[in-house]
């Protein structure tokens, strides 16, 4: 049986060898998706054996901009001689678009949610934990998984810092707030966002997602509730009793951000761009509406309160390193995948979710879901234009594949720490407080007991 990266190969060497449609099919090969293909991996491979160099913004841009110079080295060579100018132009113009856009989400939803503090510290119990998460899965589709995984994370770990046996605590956390939940809205998780970006109706997610997502969420917090049931009862005496002396009402600070946040869901709904209109102002006031009430979050929100949230602008200056190099290097790897999908031969909706989930568990979730999304284009009439998920959507055929698609992106990314941002970002604040986190695979081990089987049942209710 051919494995995934084999028929990857297959699909783009054979857009590259049969192509005989108009654009830039006829002018890509395969050597022109390797600088996408080695930009996730130095994402995926770079942090661990290089640790010390990449934590540095500027070596997470020069790895972007290496990766980015072939490519845009040869577009801008098509636009120069005019070979294929006007389509070369239209993809290097819509990818800088997209990740302007992207950012300008992801960017003001950090920023906002990280003026709000919660402070306080409960009584330890399974109960409150659970009630923990299954409010963090909730409002991931509201502020974003980054954003409550921000806003929840820190009074979690405050709440259970007099308990000992707490290690399964933020993985679970990094399972359903930093991953599963934010599956039903595009401010939910990156991937969903660019959905939006192309097409996809902003509650197409909600109405298309919600019962698939249900079902994941009410297992995981039952199996939390019985793992942590079981492990309070070996507390001893003593911890339950500093537990209960140490309790603390939860209190917030910087409330008034909420309503920031709220603005940055109204300019999503109502200030999308008309695509016959491309005077700048008005193409970029969704994001100029975004970015205004992150520096009004900035300006109004004490920096005491920023600082009691460890709130520093490093993890949305590394997203923005990273991601301007993701878009561009995608470019021709979307392309190809888009006009040849159909060499991959996935054809139902359970083998899109695998094989999305599989990738997204190790790479970026989001370049991924962009990808696979293209391979279901490849097999639909006429997605073809910049809006084309919007035309898979909206299709008979193409809609069951775009679901099980989202969905391993967003539900797999859990699968390992470098699957989605929050990931990392979890993990570093729970060793900062004293929790003891799994290594890379450690943690991949527990996903994989936990996760998988919860993924299966999926399947076998929803995609078979």
């Amino acid at each position: 049986m051919p494995t995934l990266p084999s028929m990857l190969l297959l699909a783009l060497t054979s857009g590259a060898a049969h192509a005989s449609g108009d654009g830039l099919t006829q002018a890509l090969s395969l050597p022109w998706v390797l600088p996408f293909v080695g930009m996730l991996l130095s994402i995926a491979v770079l942090p661990m054996v290089a640790h010390h160099w990449w934590e540095k913004r500027s070596s997470q841009f020069l790895v972007s901009g290496l990766w980015s110079l072939p490519i845009l080295g040869y577009f801008g060579w098509m636009i120069a001689t005019g070979h294929h100018a006007e389509d070369a132009s239209h993809s290097l113009s819509h990818a800088l678009e997209e990740y302007v856009s992207f950012i300008a989400l992801l960017g003001s939803l950090f920023v906002i949610s990280g003026g709000i503090l919660l402070k306080g510290d409960l009584e330890a119990r399974p109960a409150v934990n659970t009630a923990f998460l299954a409010v963090g899965t909730v409002i991931a589709n509201l502020i974003g998984t980054t954003g409550a995984s921000m806003l929840l994370i820190r009074p979690l770990l405050r709440t259970n810092s007099e308990r000992q046996y707490v290690r399964h605590i933020p993985l679970f956390f990094i399972f359903l707030v930093s991953n599963i939940g934010g599956a039903l809205t595009p401010i939910g998780d990156p991937p969903l966002f660019l959905g939006y970006l192309r097409g996809v109706p902003f509650w197409w997610t909600l109405e298309h997602l919600w019962f698939m997502w249900l079902l994941p969420v009410i297992l995981l917090l039952v199996l939390f509730f019985a793992v942590d049931t079981w492990f309070y009862r070996k507390e001893d005496a003593r911890h339950r009793r500093l537990d209960q002396e140490r309790k603390e009402p939860l209190a917030v600070q910087g409330a008034w951000n909420f309503a920031l946040l709220f603005g940055v869901i109204a300019a999503v709904l109502l200030l999308s761009p008309d695509a016959e209109v491309h005077d700048f102002r008005h193409y970029y006031a969704r994001e100029i509406a975004m970015l205004a009430l992150a520096g009004l979050s900035v300006w109004r929100t004490s920096a005491e309160v920023r600082k009691a949230n460890g709130f520093t602008y490093g993890p949305i200056l590394e997203v923005a390193a990273l991601f301007i190099g993701i878009f561009v290097t995608m470019i021709p790897a979307t392309i190809l995948l888009q006009a040849n999908g159909s060499a991959l031969g996935l054809t139902e909706p359970w083998q899109y979710f695998w094989a999305t989930g599989a990738l997204s568990s190790f790479l970026d979730n989001a370049p991924t879901y962009v990808t696979f999304a293209a391979m279901a284009c490849g097999n639909v009439a006429d997605c073809t234009s910049a809006e084309q998920l919007g035309t898979l959507a909206a299709s008979p055929t193409g809609a069951p594949l775009l679901v099980a698609i989202s969905m391993g992106a967003v539900f797999m990314g859990a699968n390992s720490y470098i699957g989605n941002g929050p990931n990392f970002m979890v993990r570093a604040i729970a060793e900062e407080s004293g929790y003891k986190m799994p290594s890379f695979f450690g943690y991949v081990g527990w996903a994989a007991v936990v996760l998988l089987p919860t993924f299966l049942i999926v399947t076998l209710v929803f995609l078979l």
